[in-house]
């Protein structure tokens, strides 16, 4: 998804005419839209550099935690539904994608009434951002402790027979228990020596019960066999298997303990089950809170930028610009032609640096007339 770029130029003498010659220019090389921005409230030169200070800071602020939602949201869902993140990134009252609510942006009077100060509307935005961004660490936090303890009892039912949990592999019947002499042993044989073991299992030590060993369980490394033991020669028993290439696994089985586990398992799972909805709808609705207002701050950095730069009255013309792919230099250079005597340095600097070979570093990032980028790929950063 390319980024858009948000453009304000000055009207010459009414805004309609630079909207026409905006879209008469670059028209062959990129989408436009016009962006429209209400009658604000200007207030004093002061108070507008001030402001405009204050949206430097919180512009990124509020872009990180549009992506922070977004990202989050495309994490907590099933990979089989991770193809469906862009149906839950809808915004405004519409729930309309991101595209639309951008190209077709409207100043939502009431969430941000235009009678208010400037300072009063940029101080809400943050406010909520913010509040929003502190519910979102605590949401998750608590979403992902129980997905963490899920998955550490799931790493221990995924691996080899060497490493996996044996709860879901052996039964009661599999063991002797309360036994005072007798003791099974769970052994972990590799494929290859299936024969061997099953000649050598009775001979590794003296005191094993004759045709005690059984499989219970195989993988596609090793079988999981049983093998009864007096008590006495157990460690002896792992120790000489050991030498034959014959792991003997550390288990007891008790009942409670295997219920409990199997229990635990379950009960995470319908606690994951029951949050999912409930988070996933918070993150959805704020993630539309924070996105329009995302892109009021943008409308307000435009305004802002636009009355410092072209003075009052205020008469601008701001537009949104979807490069055609590949075409953002030529758009550069297009608008740059239009709008490259509004700063006179520009030009010089401009000039200056084409002839310093190698020594444009900065220059890019500077542009005679207000320019913002918006980019809506929010899961690349």
């Amino acid at each position: 998804m390319a980024a858009y770029w948000l453009v304000s130029a000055p009207g010459d003498p009414k805004p309609e005419n630079t909207w026409g010659l905006i879209k008469e220019k670059t028209g062959g090389v990129s989408v436009n839209h016009k962006f429209n921005i209400p009658d604000l409230k200007v207030g004093t030169l002061d108070t507008l550099v001030d402001l405009g200070d204050k949206l430097q800071k919180l512009d990124p602020f509020v872009e990180n935690v549009v992506r922070k939602m977004a990202q989050y949201m495309g994490d907590i869902l099933e990979p089989e539904d991770k193809e469906k993140l862009q149906e839950n990134l809808l915004v405004g009252p519409a729930k309309v994608p991101m595209e639309t609510f951008l190209t077709r942006f409207q100043w939502d009077s009431a969430k941000f009434p235009l009678r208010q100060p400037l300072p009063n509307i940029v101080e809400g935005i943050s406010k909520l951002v913010s509040q929003v961004d502190t519910d979102l660490k605590t949401k998750s936090q608590s979403y992902n402790a129980l997905r963490q303890n899920l998955q550490i009892i799931e790493r221990k039912n995924t691996g080899n027979l060497m490493t996996r949990s044996l709860v879901d592999l052996v039964k009661k019947e599999d063991f002797v228990l309360d036994s005072e002499y007798l003791q099974t042993l769970i052994v972990v044989v590799p494929k290859s020596l299936y024969k061997e073991w099953e000649n050598s299992y009775e001979k590794i030590t003296q005191m094993v019960v004759p045709r005690s060993t059984k499989k219970v369980a195989d993988d596609s490394e090793y079988g999981l066999y049983t093998v009864t033991v007096f008590r006495k020669v157990a460690d002896e028993y792992k120790h000489h298997a050991r030498e034959k290439k014959f792991i003997v696994r550390e288990f007891d089985f008790d009942a409670k303990t295997v219920q409990k586990e199997r229990d635990e398992k379950g009960k995470l799972e319908l606690q994951l089950k029951k949050q999912f909805g409930p988070l996933m709808n918070w993150l959805k609705v704020n993630f539309n809170q924070v996105f329009s207002a995302w892109v009021h701050l943008k409308a307000l950095r435009v305004f802002t930028e636009s009355v410092l730069r072209y003075s009052l009255p205020v008469n601008f013309q701001a537009v949104i610009m979807k490069p055609h792919r590949k075409s953002q230099k030529k758009l550069t250079e297009i608008l740059n032609g239009l709008y490259g005597h509004l700063d006179s340095n520009y030009i010089a600097s401009e000039a200056e640096m084409l002839d310093m070979q190698g020594l444009s570093f900065g220059q890019q990032d500077y542009h005679p007339y207000v320019f913002f980028e918006i980019d809506l790929n929010l899961l690349a950063k």
